[in-house]
C-alpha cells in the first residue's frame, strides 16, 4: 500500500488485522471510534478493568473484580496460540487490581489489599511488584514499602523509563483536594517521597488512574466530574511543553468519554492503541419495548451491561 492509501485508511479509520496475526488476541484493530476489546473473551459481562501488555506483546493482564475479592488475570501466547485465561501466579488470595509493566518488562506492579504478613487481615491498598525470573515465571510479590506506601491507599502504578513512579494518593498535606496523581522520583536507586503534580493535572476534585508515557511526555488520567466532564468520571490528557512543564489537561472528548464512568487508561507498548475501561451500556440495550425473561437475563450477563468492559481506539485519534 502506498503512503497516500495508507493515509486515507488512517483518516477514515478502517479496521485492519494486526501486523502479527496473534497480536492483541488476533482482534481486528479499531479506527477512530472506540470498540470493545475481545468481547466474550476479555470483556465478558463480568466486571473487567485495567489492562497491561508485556513489551513483547505475548502476555496480557487485566483485573477481574468481585465483591470480596479481585484477581489479576493473565493470558499468554505460547506454542503458537493464546493459552486460556488464568489467575496470575501472584494473585488470587486477596483484592488485587491495576497491573502495570515496567518499560523493560522485568517487573509488574499492581495494587493490593493483601496483608504484609501471612495470617494478618487485609490492610489498605499498597503498591506491590513481582519480578520476571529466568524461566519466565514471576517471583513472590514484594511490597514497595515507604516512602511509596503509607497508612492510606495507594493505587494505579505507572512506571517511566527513568524509574519514576506515578500513582494515585490522597495526601493529608500538600494535596490539591481529594485523590491526586503523585510522582515518586527514582534517584540514586531509591524512591523519593511522593509529590503531587501541579494544578495543570490535579484539581480540587478527584484525579486518579494515570497512565504516563514511558518518556514522560504525556499523561492520561481519570477525573471525577471535573469542569467540562461528559458525566461521571472522564479521561483527560496533559502534555509537557519544551521546558518540561505539564500543560493544562484537556478532556478527551465524547469520542472517548461517556455519561458513565470511563477510566483506567493504558497505551500499548507500540504507542498505537489507547485501551480504557468503560461502564457505558450498549445503545441497543436502551431501546424501548418489552423483553422476554431470557432476553433480559442475556442483557444482564453480556458485555456492555454497564459493569465494566475494556475498549480500545487508535492512539493518534485519542491524542487529538
Amino acid at each position: 500500500m502506498n503512503r497516500y492509501l495508507l493515509l486515507f485508511a488512517l483518516i477514515v479509520g478502517c479496521k485492519a488485522q494486526p501486523e502479527k496475526p496473534w497480536e492483541y488476541l488476533g482482534q481486528s484493530t479499531p479506527g477512530t471510534t472506540p470498540e470493545m476489546f475481545a468481547p466474550a473473551n476479555v470483556s465478558t459481562g463480568n466486571n473487567e478493568r485495567d489492562f497491561a501488555i508485556s513489551p513483547d506483546g505475548t502476555e496480557i493482564y487485566n483485573s477481574l473484580v468481585g465483591v470480596q475479592k479481585s484477581v489479576i488475570v493473565m493470558r499468554k501466547y505460547s506454542g503458537g496460540r493464546w493459552e486460556d485465561p488464568a489467575i496470575a501466579s501472584f494473585s488470587g488470595n486477596s483484592y488485587d487490581i491495576e497491573p502495570a509493566f515496567s518499560p523493560d518488562g522485568s517487573k509488574l506492579y499492581f495494587a493490593s489489599r493483601r496483608s504484609l504478613t501471612n495470617g494478618e487481615p487485609d490492610k489498605d491498598f499498597d503498591i506491590w511488584y513481582v519480578e520476571k525470573q529466568k524461566d519466565g515465571s514471576w517471583s513472590e510479590a514484594k511490597n514497595m514499602g515507604a516512602p511509596v506506601n503509607s497508612d492510606g491507599h495507594e493505587y494505579y502504578p505507572s512506571v517511566a523509563k527513568s524509574g519514576n513512579l506515578y500513582f494515585t494518593l490522597r495526601l493529608e498535606e500538600g494535596g490539591m483536594g481529594g485523590e491526586d496523581i503523585v510522582l515518586s522520583r527514582f534517584e540514586n536507586g531509591e524512591f523519593m517521597a511522593p509529590e503531587p503534580l501541579d494544578s495543570t493535572v490535579n484539581s480540587s476534585t478527584d484525579e486518579y488512574n494515570a497512565f504516563v508515557d514511558p518518556n514522560e511526555q504525556f499523561i492520561i488520567f481519570g477525573s471525577w466530574q471535573r469542569e467540562g466532564s461528559q458525566g461521571g468520571g472522564d479521561l483527560y490528557i496533559s502534555r509537557k511543553d519544551p521546558a518540561g512543564k505539564w500543560q493544562p489537561a484537556v478532556n478527551m472528548g465524547d469520542a472517548i468519554n461517556s455519561p458513565r464512568l470511563d477510566y483506567c487508561p493504558y497505551v500499548s507498548p507500540d504507542g498505537q492503541w489507547l485501551f480504557f475501561t468503560s461502564e457505558k451500556v450498549k445503545s441497543s440495550d436502551q431501546t424501548e419495548g418489552s423483553l422476554t425473561y431470557e432476553g433480559f437475563v442475556g442483557q444482564l450477563t453480556s458485555p456492555g451491561n454497564g459493569r465494566g468492559d475494556i475498549y480500545w481506539v487508535r492512539m493518534p485519534v485519542a491524542e487529538k
